[in-house]
C-alpha cells in the first residue's frame, strides 16, 4: 500500500478497507469486533474464503437458520458482558492516569496561580 501522503485525493479509494480493518479487529475495552458488538457474529474474511479455514468448510447452509438464531439470543448476554469489560478498562484507564497526580491541599491566604480565559 502506498502511503496517503504520496497520492493525494486517493483515500477515497482507501477508505473501504480502513473501515473493514477496524470493523473486523477487536476492540481493547471491550475484546469484541465492532461488527460482531452490531451483527452477533464474527464477520468472514475474504482471507477465511481463500483459504478454506474450517470455519467456511464448516459451514452448512440448512442449519445456518438455527445457528443465527442461537447466536442472536446470546447477542445481549455479549454485550453485557462488553458493557462490564469497558467499565474496567475505563476503571484502569483512570487508575493509570491517576497515578501521576499528586492531591495538594490549599489553606485560605495561599497563593495560586489562575488561568483566565
Amino acid at each position: 500500500m502506498v502511503p496517503l501522503q504520496r497520492t493525494p485525493g486517493c483515500w477515497v479509494e482507501e477508505l473501504p478497507s480502513v473501515l473493514w480493518s477496524i470493523n473486523t479487529t477487536p476492540n481493547r475495552s471491550t475484546g469484541y469486533t465492532p461488527f460482531f458488538m452490531v451483527y452477533g457474529a464474527e464477520a468472514v474474511l475474504p482471507s477465511d474464503i481463500r483459504h478454506d479455514l474450517p470455519r467456511v468448510a464448516a459451514y452448512v447452509e440448512a442449519d445456518n437458520e438455527k445457528v443465527r438464531q442461537d447466536a442472536l439470543d446470546l447477542l445481549d448476554e455479549e454485550r453485557n458482558l462488553a458493557a462490564a469489560r469497558l467499565a474496567i478498562y475505563q476503571q484502569d484507564l483512570r487508575r493509570y492516569h491517576s497515578r501521576r497526580v499528586k492531591s495538594r491541599t490549599f489553606q485560605e491566604g495561599d497563593m495560586v496561580l489562575r488561568l483566565i480565559q
